[in-house]
């Protein structure tokens, strides 16, 4: 199996969430710049979003590595914010 074929149906969803994810956070600093929510309300929002964002990039990552690798894309699986975070840095 290649690349292009494991960016299936389940690779366009996480996709499609990423996507709905940075349209959200756009709305919420337009809503604090147009004083619809207060900063406190956007940075715990946008700190939620952050986090399921890098939830979503990290499974993409592991789904394509496991193709690269021969391997069973749905063998990968969402990782815990602390797992996420900690490879991150």
């Amino acid at each position: 199996m290649d690349e292009q074929r494991a960016e299936g149906g389940t690779d366009r969803r996480i996709l499609e969430r990423i996507s709905e994810m940075v349209e959200a956070e756009r709305d919420l600093r337009a809503a604090l710049a147009e004083g619809r929510i207060d900063q406190p309300t956007e940075h715990r929002e946008l700190k939620d979003i952050e986090e399921q964002l890098d939830q979503c990039w990290d499974l993409l990552r592991q789904r394509r590595a496991r193709v690269r690798a021969g391997e069973d894309p749905d063998g990968a699986s969402v990782r815990s914010i602390d797992e996420v975070e900690r490879y991150e840095s």
